[in-house]
């Protein structure tokens, strides 16, 4: 007897996010409602992933540097990794500034007098380094601050290496409470697409026609870098750092960056993205040390984000960015997404900081304010597809790694 097959979870999201922005379209005339009695659900589903995010991170960390049973392999793991975020953050600005500049002719000088917008308070680099080292244990847990949390887990993760067989019971424990949190996370998973519906909808219904207006042009440039970073930059590395093929990674990605795309949430995004890059081959502990601390501090969509808008504002005012300038506002952006937070409207933040850095006016921030979740959605799904993407290729070279080790301890022999 043949059993109805089930369809899988990415199919039921994708199905989730056209009947979202359907559903959307129809409810134009009823943002009230949608936002009202729709919106609170994805609000909850959102929730349910922050909820299980921290323990996520915390157990995933300490239980990946504790397998790893050498801190120096942690070590050579968490230098490529931040070298790579790093360097593909100034390249995705760089393409950010190149193309909103080839087509900054399209960009409609609007009109600028009686702007206003209150900008967030910025935060020194120096400020940035000393708040990466929490002075409380529980205290980053409670407010979800990811790099202190990771600070964390990484120097308990240590502590279980160097005490060795002494620390094996509560290595158990660890691990036991590592299974319990994923299995939690399998759950809230499962809930997905109800989530992105509740999420799309009356992200649609609140900007569908406005979304196809003025701003059209700086949207439709935007997602355009997304798309040419993803597809040459990260295929590119994919495919020479870990010999995946692109059209395997982003099938496997699909879901993840589907789920991105609705909820605007790097960290929210997280648990999936650590089920897709395990279908990809990279192993549990090298995938529970680079997502998280990609989460946190690669924000290559954002940075696309920051030279395209950095360039419209900039025309808008009617000012010409020198070299310079652009120069600036990469040096600024890369170092600024260390210190960003993985959460929806991060980016407007970001934003002020490097127009204060070239002396663009702040009022600026204002032209894109009331359309940056659509911005956000975009470079959400760039920043998790970058993670992963590192993730693949630092995962290859640690293999590569321990293959070389392997055949010098054989040769010896």
């Amino acid at each position: 007897m043949n059993e109805k097959k089930k369809l899988s979870l990415p199919v039921l999201i994708v199905i989730a996010l056209v009947a979202g922005i359907v559903c959307g379209l129809l409810m134009m005339n009823h943002v009230e409602f949608a936002v009202t009695y729709i919106k609170p659900f994805g609000t909850i589903f959102l929730n349910l992933l922050k909820f299980v995010v921290v323990p996520i991170v915390l157990l995933s960390i300490i239980c990946g540097v504790m397998s790893m049973e050498d801190i120096k392999k942690v070590g050579s793991i968490g230098g490529k990794t931040v070298l790579f975020y790093m360097c593909t953050t100034a390249f995705a600005i760089s393409i950010g500034l190149l193309i909103s500049n080839l087509f900054k002719g399209s960009f409609t000088v609007l009109e600028t007098s009686g702007l206003e917008y209150e900008a967030a308070e910025p935060v020194s680099f120096m400020d940035t380094i000393v708040n990466i080292f929490p002075s409380n244990a529980f205290a980053p847990m409670v407010e979800a601050n990811m790099l202190q949390i990771i600070v964390i887990a990484l120097l308990v993760g240590f502590g279980f290496v160097l005490v060795g067989e002494k620390a094996a019971p509560a290595k158990v424990v660890i691990e036991s409470l590592n299974e319990v949190f994923v299995k939690v996370m399998d759950m809230i998973i499962k809930l997905s697409p109800i989530g992105v519906f509740c999420l799309i909808t009356p992200v649609v219904a609140e900007n569908g026609a406005a979304v196809i207006g003025s701003l059209a042009a700086v949207i439709g440039v935007a997602y355009g870098c997304y798309i040419l970073h993803m597809v040459v930059v990260y295929s590119t590395l994919v495919k020479i750092g870990s010999g995946i093929s692109p059209l395997k990674f982003f099938k496997e990605m699909s879901p993840a960056m589907i789920f991105a795309f609705s909820s605007a949430s790097s960290v929210g995004t997280l648990p999936i993205n650590l089920e897709c890059t395990e279908k990809l081959g990279v192993h549990k502990e090298i995938g529970s040390f680079v997502l998280p601390l990609g989460a946190t501090i690669n924000m290559d969509g954002t940075a696309i984000y920051q030279g395209v808008s950095a360039v419209f504002i900039a025309t808008c005012f009617g000012i010409d960015l020198t070299f310079g300038q652009m120069v600036t506002i990469v040096l600024t952006a890369t170092l600024a997404s260390i210190g960003t937070a993985g959460v929806p409207g991060a980016g407007l933040v970001m934003l002020t900081m490097v127009l204060q850095s070239v002396g663009l006016p702040l009022e600026g921030v204002a032209l894109i304010a009331g359309v940056d979740r659509i911005f956000d959605m975009g470079r959400t799904v760039c920043n998790i597809t970058g993670d992963a993407a590192c993730a693949c290729v630092v995962n290859a070279m640690e293999d590569r790694r321990e293959a070389r080790k392997a055949a010098k301890a054989a040769k010896a022999e």
